[in-house]
C-alpha cells in the first residue's frame, strides 16, 4: 500500500520526502484546495520546484483542486488544473464534477483522483466517476466501517484511498455548513474551515473563552488546554447538559487496522495534516513507514508514540468501527 503523506509547505513537503513518503498531496495559494489558510501552501514556482524535487527522488506529487468551483469563476479552477499537469503531477484530486469533466477533456492522459471533498461512500457513486471521468481512485470519506470499505474495494475498478491518521471530521466531507454559517466563509468553496481572521479568544475571570465569527464556542479552566474554536468540536450547554455536541476533540488513529485494510484491498493510506508543522510531517510519516513494513502484532507498539500528535492527546476509530469515543 502506497503511503500518502501531507505538505503544507515546501520546507513540509522535503521532510515527507526525506520520511519516505510513496507520494505527497498538497495545494496551490488559493481558494481551490481546502486548506486554504495564511502562511500555507504553494506558489506556482513552489509547486513546480515541488514537483520536480519529489519526481528526482521517486515520489508522487497529488494537487489537490478539491474546493467546488463558484458559477462565473470556473477560470481559476481550470488554470489551477492546467498548472498542475504542466509542471507534471501524478494526479490532480478534484471533488467538483465540472472540474472532473473539464480535466478529462482537456487532459485525457492526466491522473485522477476522486477528493474525500466529494464524498463518494457507495459503488454505484465511485462506478460513475470511474466511467464518466476516468477516475482512477477515489479517497473515500471518514463515515465508513471497515466492512463497507472492504465490500467498496472488491466491487469497484477503481483504487482505493482511506484515513488513518490525523484529524478527524465527522461531517460527510463537502456537505459541512457550519463554518459557513458562522463566518460566511465556505470550506468547501473557499477552502477555509473555521478561518483564522474569525478566531478570538478572551479570558472572563479564571476562564479562557474562544469564539468564531462572534459565536462562543467552548471555555476553557484554567488547567485546560485551549483548543481551536470548530463548531464541529464546540462544548456547548445542551439541556441539562454540558458537553461536546457532535466531535470531541480527538484524532483519528487506526493504524492497528493496517493488516485488515491490506487484505481489504486498499490501495494507499492516507495522513491528515497539511496544516501541521514539519515535526508532525516528519515523525508522523517515518513512524507509519516503520508501522507499514512490521508484523501486524507489532504496530500497537511502533505507533504508540503517535499519540503525543494527536488532537487532545487522544485518539478514536471513528467510523470504521462505529465508536466515535
Amino acid at each position: 500500500m502506497e503511503l500518502i503523506c501531507p505538505a503544507g509547505t515546501p520546507s513540509a513537503y522535503r521532510d515527507a520526502v526525506d520520511a519516505c513518503a510513496d507520494a505527497i498531496y498538497c495545494g496551490f495559494r488559493d481558494e481551490t484546495n481546502a486548506r486554504n489558510f495564511p502562511g500555507l501552501n504553494f506558489s506556482r514556482r513552489e509547486m513546480a520546484d515541488a514537483i520536480a524535487y519529489g519526481r528526482h527522488r521517486g515520489v508522487k506529487t497529488l494537487v489537490a483542486i478539491n474546493t467546488f468551483m463558484r458559477a462565473g469563476e470556473e477560470g481559476l479552477w481550470y488554470r489551477a488544473v492546467d498548472d498542475a499537469v504542466e509542471f507534471g503531477a501524478s494526479a490532480v484530486i478534484l471533488a467538483d464534477l465540472g472540474l472532473m469533466a473539464y480535466t478529462a477533456s482537456a487532459h485525457p492522459d492526466q491522473r485522477l483522483h476522486v477528493s474525500v471533498q466529494a464524498a463518494a461512500t457507495n459503488a454505484e457513486a465511485i462506478a460513475f466517476l470511474a466511467a464518466a471521468f476516468g477516475a482512477r481512485r477515489v479517497v473515500l470519506p471518514r463515515v465508513l466501517t471497515l466492512n463497507e470499505v472492504a465490500a467498496i474495494a472488491s466491487t469497484v475498478s477503481c483504487e482505493v484511498e482511506v484515513f488513518v491518521f490525523g484529524g478527524l471530521c465527522v461531517m460527510a466531507e463537502g456537505r459541512c455548513s457550519l463554518s459557513s454559517y458562522a463566518t460566511g466563509q465556505s470550506p468547501n468553496m473557499h477552502g477555509v474551515c473555521s478561518p483564522a481572521s474569525h478566531v478570538r479568544y478572551r479570558e472572563d475571570g479564571t476562564h479562557m473563552v474562544s469564539e468564531l465569527g462572534g459565536y462562543t464556542i467552548n471555555r476553557f479552566s484554567r488547567d485546560e488546554p485551549v483548543g481551536y474554536p470548530t463548531l464541529c468540536k464546540g462544548r456547548f450547554n445542551i439541556g441539562d447538559a454540558n458537553g461536546y455536541a457532535f466531535e470531541d476533540p480527538v484524532s483519528l488513529d487506526i493504524l492497528k487496522e493496517i493488516d485488515v485494510l491490506r487484505k481489504a484491498g486498499v490501495k494507499a493510506l492516507k495522513i491528515e495534516g497539511r496544516q501541521r508543522g514539519r515535526a508532525y510531517v516528519a515523525s508522523v510519516v517515518s513512524t507509519i513507514r516503520k508501522a507499514l513494513a512490521a508484523p501486524p502484532e507489532a504496530v500497537a507498539d511502533v505507533t504508540a508514540g503517535l499519540r503525543e500528535f494527536s488532537e487532545g492527546q487522544k485518539t478514536t476509530s471513528g467510523a470504521y468501527k462505529k465508536r466515535w469515543r
